[in-house]
């Protein structure tokens, strides 16, 4: 890699938000380390990326364990130069029953959206602080506003990374580095199957463009702001509500778009924001596919 362009890292992006967020950042004047955990659909997103403008450099890494983030920050390491953006954005769900659902499947959610988040921040930050400057994003989700009722673990570790991020933001003042959350609401990515969703009003749904929802991700990182919500105005007027209803209605709602079979009557409904899933895409070509991490 050069040194003539910033270089940013940016996790999950393989598919979705994470990859058309790395295409921000390509097409804005960035060098590029990506990572995920699927080496095949990593190498085909970094051929996509490179076409876009600068350095590539894929990192194949499973986050969801101690190795795999320290597999990544040691490529980042390798590059030696100074981390100038990064958004941690890979992440998983799981819908369903949480007496029902498997205690691996939901370990993972905590594994790699919250766990490898405190990791890989605590590294990058570091660095950011010595060097006197860089911004650091986290893809929180509008789930984070509300009790998940039928995605307990998953919204539970939204709201983590929601709190984390603006603790972080206020340690981290007159230090040169930014901290930058962002909420996106239901995605039109491959999520909600991968998460066991698709017979729920949520998963049947109206969903907002991965694309719009990574360039207001990377606006709103560039602006430095704290917080952003992303996509549609559906998506925000979701968030604004969510503010002032109680968490006990919050929840019952909630229930009514993610329960098992909830959807199967067919109608559908935007409902309260689950998360947003990450897709396949061919940065710009407004097409979705599998997810993320």
């Amino acid at each position: 890699m050069s040194d003539s362009r910033p270089l940013a890292v940016v996790t999950g992006a393989s598919s979705g938000i994470g990859l058309e967020l790395a295409a921000q950042f390509a097409r804005n004047g960035f060098d590029l380390l990506v990572n995920a955990k699927d080496g095949t659909r990593l190498d085909a997103a970094a051929e996509d990326l490179r076409a876009l403008g600068g350095e590539v450099r894929p990192v194949r890494a499973d986050l969801r364990t101690y190795d795999g983030v320290e597999v990544l920050y040691a490529a980042v390491l390798a590059t030696g130069r100074p981390v100038a953006a990064a958004a941690l954005n890979a992440g998983v769900g799981k819908g369903g029953p949480f007496l029902e659902n498997d205690l691996g499947d939901e370990a993972a959610i905590i594994d790699l959206n919250i766990s490898s988040s405190v990791h890989l921040a605590k590294r990058l930050l570091k660095d950011m602080v010595a060097h006197g400057q860089g911004r650091l994003l986290f893809v929180s989700s509008v789930a984070a506003t509300m009790p998940g009722s039928f995605q307990a673990v998953y919204n539970a570790s939204k709201s983590f990374l929601q709190s984390f991020a603006e603790a972080l933001r206020e340690e981290l003042e007159d230090t040169g580095v930014t901290v930058t959350s962002v909420l996106p609401g239901p995605t039109d990515t491959d999520f909600f199957r991968r998460a066991g969703m698709e017979d729920t009003k949520i998963g049947q749904g109206p969903k907002d463009d991965p694309a719009a929802v990574a360039r207001q991700a990377f606006e709103a990182l560039m602006a430095g702001k704290a917080t952003a919500v992303t996509g549609s105005v559906r998506t925000k007027a979701q968030e604004a509500a969510n503010k002032v209803l109680p968490d006990r209605l919050k929840a019952a709602a909630h229930r009514r778009m993610a329960e098992p079979g909830s959807g199967e009557d067919g109608t559908g409904g935007s409902g309260p924001g689950t998360g947003s899933g990450p897709g396949r895409r061919d940065p710009g070509s407004g097409v979705s596919g599998p997810d993320r991490d």
